[in-house]
């Protein structure tokens, strides 16, 4: 991963506790382990999805991952603020994890493959430390997928900053709709891909906050200094498209946006 396009910030923390939290129903109300089975999850964070792992499936045995010291600190307080007793966290990269061939039953990923040059590479990876027909799950977004009402040309344009930044430091924010041919030709079989769709209108107060506030704006508004740098709109636009996604967020006004589920399983050795 060469860098975070969503940076590490407070706010960024407070961005993924409220898409965690927000969309918790909809993509984990299947995601769940057998006791005693053993969990790598890749990538953890500040623990926004750990916590979700564990009330889902808590006699499983977890261990999370990942590169980002502050991060794992963070998540350590979070599970711990929980009650969620030993929980086990390790400081890894995805591409040099400490761990034997064919230690975990499954393994978990959630946005992270987006954000790396090559996520192929990486589920090769994370196959090694999968035991025989172990399974993969792995759930991404897909910015392209997004659409409102009213909508705008400075509305879609933001979002647009949004994706060319990810793609310039070696992300793929369009990734959702990939992970069928990545998951197979990184050699795993069986592979289903479910898309979860996010509606959001004002009858439904709970997601316009959570999701579309203080989940999507906020993810297109933290890449503001990088889309202003780098010339991709001008702050006319970049100020009259954030607010014309906030009048999407009114009563009259609509959000849609699909995340996809991927799991497959490991054959052979």
């Amino acid at each position: 991963m060469t860098s975070y396009v969503h940076g590490y910030s407070d706010r960024e923390a407070v961005r993924l506790a409220d898409q965690a939290g927000t969309l918790a129903d909809m993509l984990h109300v299947d995601t769940l382990y057998p006791p005693g089975d053993r969990v790598l999850e890749i990538g953890c964070g500040t623990g926004a999805q750990t916590v979700i792992l564990y009330d889902q499936s808590p006699n499983t045995r977890f261990l999370s991952v990942d590169r980002s010291r502050d991060s794992l600190t963070a998540a350590v307080a979070k599970c711990g603020g929980r009650g969620i007793p030993g929980a086990p966290f390790v400081q890894a990269d995805l591409f040099q994890l400490p761990f034997k061939d064919q230690t975990f039953d499954h393994v978990f990923v959630c946005f992270v493959l987006e954000h790396l040059p090559d996520p192929q590479s990486a589920l090769v990876h994370l196959a090694r430390v999968l035991k025989p027909n172990g399974s993969v799950t792995a759930i991404e977004g897909d910015h392209g997928s997004f659409y409102c009402h009213p909508e705008t040309e400075e509305g879609k344009s933001v979002v647009k900053c949004l994706i060319r930044a990810q793609a310039h430091l070696g992300g793929d924010s369009l990734i959702g709709r990939r992970l069928y041919p990545l998951l197979t030709e990184a050699g795993f079989h069986d592979v289903q891909v479910s898309p979860r769709i996010v509606y959001v209108d004002s009858s439904r107060p709970a997601l316009v906050e959570g999701f579309s506030k203080n989940t999507f704006i906020a993810m297109v508004e933290g890449v503001k200094d990088q889309a202003l740098a780098m010339n991709m709109v001008t702050p006319e636009v970049w100020r009259k498209g954030i607010a014309d996604l906030y009048r999407a967020t009114e009563d009259d006004g609509t959000f849609c946006y699909t995340f996809f589920k991927a799991v497959g399983r490991k054959v052979g050795p």
